[in-house]
């Protein structure tokens, strides 16, 4: 009773002026530092007796209020007496805190406002006190100083100091901050005491300015201390007490930061919806969990921090625990869904599984269920504006080979990735695996071809080289990879098991494939498996069963069957994303986009990344093509019906997806929302599927271009009774007349049966609705390849393909003889953003007419002159030949490329620790391990980046490999001029260099004239006489007189190095495959008579020596 009338003491009104003021009921304030203030301002006096604690001049409002809370970013308000200098004006906070004060409070703020008092009482009341006996009814525990003891501020080094005796241990009811709060006081923030005169650091003489300054030091020091204490009201949430649901920590190599440990005490502690919550969000801690709370979605504790950092939201104490939390309706929950996904994070729904009305029925004390439905990833995303490219997410799993079967890793690390990734917007699913080495090309193949949005991969599971080729190829693809937490080691299972797992849940059981079909003919089973297990217990873990049962899977492969390019070549070549700021201008995808569909996009994407090698196959694509250009109406026609199409591939899959997930239609408020955006979907998909059958009926009419469609297309019987048209009739039927509408239909309860049975029906011919979607993605695509054709300034032809099969007249060593001859070559877009006048180049490799083999094209030049130009238009014209495309040129004749290897440009990997000169050794190894014959490689400027004398070793090593053991198709550019004379007479290389002029530039009269040069573009034979670098740097802007100093060094460098290099001089005429035609001679020479009669080997190579001096001599080159 003692403590219940102390209690309500501090509720009473201010004592009339003529009583004692230096008394409380019985209990005397000691030691007041402001007596002369206390005589004249009796008012001011009693209320500080009162209070026991100071005012301030700039009153601040309580620490924490009922339903709102201080902007983090704003300052702390400073506690001082607020009349210390007379200053009789009410509180800021006193005349607006009756807004936040509820029914039975009214009096009592009503009282505190014209007392103009600091609300430090707030902080340990309830705001809801009525009696003390309602007091003591909603007691709670609460840390609190000891009686007896003085409670300490951290404002002041020392201050006053107030008597806590009186404050009761029953103080009713915990304010939402008050258990945190009330900490700081107990003994974390030490207090100074203001009762001490002479050294009390705020005397009465000392100015208001002193005072703020004062202020804005300690404020600072206080905020720093209490920070860790103020972010979370739950101890187990704070970062130095927080455990995974196996009790590790942050610092543990094992801690699982998907999970959260919750200790069972304090969890019984918890009301019903607070258990429901945080029985879920500890198992999604990577994930923001909205909870349904009547019409409002709340985010709470981190998850209310960053809606509040990314959505501007205003945080409040109340909400599920009267803990952080911000909140939106019902009406802004998808758009702030889409804002969040967009930004990275995944988002996921708590809803209500009933209504209130439902839990009362099951009793007064019932809370209404909730669980979660619904988990939205950034890769995961199937609604909104998502955009036309594909959003996937990928699964990897890297096996070491050698490791696996308990030998040594191998001298080139070869690993084995295996790989599963969907498109859950299209509902299919894609699994397959890569043998890679230590370059990790493979990888990075895969990466730049997927361009996931995420990637999940086992927990230590990946090697450090694989991590480098995450972050190498994160920016070169079209879209940035965000890594989300990594999976636990018991994600990826293995393969036994994920059969099991498959097979026990009913996973891709509508798919046209099933998984042991769709894993037949990739590499090896065991390591996909292993990969989709993981992919397939994330996707569960997101709530997404839906589509794993409704998903189509089918083998992805990287290389198999197609134009082989690693990713360091998309890169070089600039494929996906240009090497100035990673966007699609400038780019090949971009050049060849002109595709109506999103679909249609998507397929081009998939076109470049797999270019074909088979010349029956090109040949298909391109007589489409050629119909197309030259019957320009019927293209028109065909862009005309294809912009009527929605994106009826992933509407296809969205209506797949509703199968067996009528859980959704269940829930309250939602499901009926859920209901009519179905109508929608499967309305639109049955209109566009309508559009697109009559397009295809009208171009069968064509009998030219339909027979060039027919060997590419596997279009369905479309006419007769048994036809998809007639069929799709009925469904249009159908929908006219139960959702005629169906755009903002209004839904009923019947229409979910009606659509159920609907969807069943229409779903039972998916794959002929696939493969009319596949057509008409493939006839936008083609259509797109004839606008390009039509649309360039430059001349486009027809490529010609050889097969690879053939075999030359003219050499024994050439197995396949590969050629690429290309007449009038003009890089297709290179000119786009300069403005300048195409110039065409011709460029042979490999026969010519005279019968003549060179493979290999070593070309120089000036700086700027246009080498890495005409390299990568080369190289483009390879991929748009053997993508049916035509060529920017007048004439192309080529035999299929297997594979292009690029090592283009200098570039270096500081965070990794690689120079510019290890990255060029690196791709160069790729290139002498993988190249074949019938590969094209493209080589500029090795050597370059270490000494010149190491660097032209390099150089004239792998060159002599590529052109004397590998005969492939090179092209090989150089500042190394020496090079040039050691493989000046080279059968099988040809010099050519960049044409350039000297131009006079009139100066003035003191200066006189100077030589400008001038880039001509032109491919010119013969090699050139210097690389002219000085006159370029001049271009570039150095200084005049660095450069004639850099020119006579230059000169002096000129004699005393040019000496080294006479001997390459003096082969000019005579080349090192020559050497190798005398070494052989001089063999067979020393062999006995009865050796040679029995060794075929022998005349075999006599008589290919003969076919090589034959032809050498035919050619014209031989000089005396």
């Amino acid at each position: 009773m003692k403590r219940q009338r102390s209690i309500l003491s501090f509720l009473q009104k201010p004592q009339p002026p003529n009583q004692n003021p230096n008394t409380i009921h019985g209990e005397l304030l000691h030691h007041s530092p402001f007596k002369q203030q206390q005589q004249q301002q009796q008012q001011t006096s009693s209320h500080f007796k009162k209070s026991t604690l100071p005012t301030s001049s700039n009153p601040s409002p309580p620490e924490t209020i009922k339903g709102t809370d201080t902007p983090p970013e704003k300052l702390s308000r400073q506690i001082f007496p607020s009349k210390l200098n007379g200053d009789t004006r009410p509180s800021l906070f006193s005349s607006i805190m009756h807004k936040f004060a509820k029914g039975d409070d009214r009096a009592v703020s009503a009282e505190r406002n014209q007392e103009d008092c600091d609300s430090f009482n707030s902080c340990l009341t309830s705001n809801k006190i009525n009696t003390s006996q309602e007091i003591s009814k909603k007691e709670t525990p609460s840390r609190r100083p000891q009686e007896g003891k003085i409670s300490e501020l951290s404002n002041y080094d020392k201050g006053f100091v107030f008597n806590i005796d009186e404050i009761s241990d029953n103080l009713g009811p915990e304010t939402p901050a008050s258990r945190p709060r009330w900490k700081r006081f107990q003994g974390e923030i030490p207090l100074i005491n203001l009762d001490d005169k002479e050294d009390s650091p705020l005397p009465n003489s000392i100015s208001k300015r002193a005072k703020l300054v004062h202020d804005f030091g300690t404020e600072s020091k206080k905020h720093d201390v209490v920070s860790e204490t103020n972010s979370s009201k739950f101890e187990w949430l704070r970062p130095s007490l927080i455990k995974d649901a196996n009790r590790r920590c942050p610092g543990d190599v094992l801690y699982d930061k998907r999970t959260l440990f919750i200790p069972p005490d304090d969890f019984k502690k918890m009301s019903a919806s607070q258990k429901q919550y945080w029985s879920v969000k500890c198992q999604y801690m990577d994930i923001l969990l909205f909870f349904k709370m009547g019409k409002f979605y709340e985010l709470y504790e981190k998850d209310a921090e960053i809606g509040h950092k990314e959505l501007d939201w205003k945080i409040t104490f109340s909400g599920v625990g009267k803990c952080k939390q911000v909140g939106i309706s019902e009406s802004g929950i998808d758009d702030a869904v889409q804002k969040l996904t967009a930004r990275g994070y995944k988002v996921g729904r708590i809803e209500q599984t009933e209504t209130s009305d439902q839990a009362k029925a099951r009793g007064g004390t019932s809370v209404i269920q909730r669980k979660l439905v619904h988990v939205v990833t950034p890769s995961t995303i199937t609604d909104g504006n998502i955009g036309p490219d594909a959003v996937h997410l990928l699964a990897l799993k890297e096996f070491d080979t050698f490791r696996d079967q308990g030998n040594q890793a191998s001298e080139n690390g070869s690993v084995v990735y295996g790989f599963a990734f969907v498109d859950c917007a299209s509902l299919r699913f894609w699994v397959g695996s890569i043998s890679d080495d230590a370059s990790c090309a493979a990888l990075g193949a895969l990466l730049m071809q997927v361009s996931p949005k995420e990637i999940v991969y086992e927990s230590r599971g990946l090697s450090r080289e694989a991590h480098k080729a995450l972050k190498k190829y994160s920016s070169a693809g079209s879209t940035m990879l965000q890594l989300p937490p990594t999976l636990a080691v018991t994600d990826f299972v293995d393969a036994s098991k994920v059969r099991e797992l498959i097979h026990s849940r009913g996973y891709f059981k509508k798919s046209f494939n099933s998984p042991g079909f769709a894993l037949e003919g990739v590499m090896d089973d065991e390591h996909t498996l292993c990969a989709l297990g993981g992919l397939v217990t994330h996707l569960s873990r997101l709530m997404l069963d839906d589509v794993l049962c409704n998903g189509e899977i089918s083998p992805y492969q990287v290389y198999k069957g197609c134009l082989r390019m690693d990713g360091q070549t998309l890169v070089n070549l600039e494929i996906f994303g240009n090497n100035a700021d990673g966007g699609p201008e400038g780019t090949l995808y971009k050049y060849l986009d002109s595709c109506v569909t999103s679909s249609g996009k998507r397929l081009l994407r998939s076109w470049i990344c797999h270019p074909l090698k088979g010349v029956d196959e090109i040949n298909d694509r391109l007589n489409v093509v050629e119909e197309l250009i030259k019957h320009s109406e019927i293209s028109l026609l065909v862009a005309q019906s294809l912009r009527k199409l929605p994106d009826i591939e992933r509407l296809l899959g969205r209506v797949k997806a509703c199968l067996g997930s009528s859980d959704s239609l269940l829930l309250p408020l939602i499901g009926k929302k859920v209901l009519k955006q179905r109508v929608k979907t499967f309305g639109n998909l049955v209109k566009g599927l309508r559009n697109g059958i009559d397009l295809l009926i009208l171009l069968q009419k064509d009998k030219h271009l339909i027979s060039s469609l027919t060997k590419l297309l596997n279009i369905p019987l479309l006419s007769g009774s048994t036809g998809l048209d007639k069929h799709l009739t009925q469904f249009e039927a159908a929908v006219d007349s139960d959702f005629p509408n169906f755009q903002d239909h209004d839904v009923s309860d019947s229409d979910a049966e009606t659509l159920s049975v609907l969807i069943e029906l229409f779903v039972e011919d998916a794959m002929q609705w696939s493969q009319v979607i596949q057509a008409l993605n493939c006839i936008d695509v083609l259509r797109s390849f004839a606008v390009t054709a039509n649309s360039t300034c430059g001349s486009m032809c027809r490529p010609i393909l050889m097969p690879a099969d053939r075999r030359s007249s003219l050499s024994c060593q050439e197995a396949g003889g590969p050629i690429l001859r290309i007449n009038g070559l003009w890089h297709p877009y290179a000119f786009g953003e300069n403005g300048g006048a195409v110039v065409p180049n011709d460029v042979n490799l490999g026969e010519d007419t005279t019968g003549y083999c060179p493979r290999t094209l070593l070309l120089t030049g000036p700086n700027m002159g246009g080498k890495s130009t005409l390299l990568r238009a080369t190289c483009l014209s390879a991929i748009l030949a053997q993508l049916g495309c035509y060529v920017p040129c007048e004439m192309c004749v080529l035999t299929p490329v297997d594979i292009i290897f690029t090592r283009l440009g200098s570039t270096d990997r500081i965070m990794t620790g690689e120079s510019t000169f290890f990255i060029e050794c690196m791709e160069t190894a790729s290139v002498l391990r993988n190249a074949t014959s019938d590969s094209l490689v493209l080589l500029d400027e090795l050597g370059r980046g270490t000494s010149t004398y190491d660097g032209y070793a390099i150089a004239y090593a792998v060159f002599r490999h590529l052109v004397e053991k590998v005969y492939c198709r090179l092209l090989f550019a150089t500042h190394y001029h020496s090079l040039t004379k050691e493989f000046a007479s080279h059968p099988h290389v040809t010099l050519q260099h960049m044409a350039c002029a000297f131009k006079t530039k009139p100066g003035n009269s003191f200066e006189g004239t100077s030589q400008e040069l001038v880039f001509l573009y032109r491919l010119t034979s013969g090699a050139c006489p210097e690389s002219y670098g000085l006159q370029v740097a001049t271009m570039a802007g150095i200084p005049k007189k660095v450069v004639e100093v850099a020119l006579t060094a230059s000169e002096v460098m000129k004699e005393s190095i040019g000496g080294n290099f006479k001997s390459s001089e003096q082969r000019s005429e005579f080349s090192t495959l020559h050497e190798e035609w005398l070494r052989t001679l001089s063999a067979v020479s020393n062999m006995g008579e009865s050796i040679l009669d029995d060794d075929d080997d022998a005349f075999d190579t006599l008589l290919c020596l003969w076919h090589e001096l034959k032809s050498f001599y035919a050619s014209g080159n031989w000089t005396v």
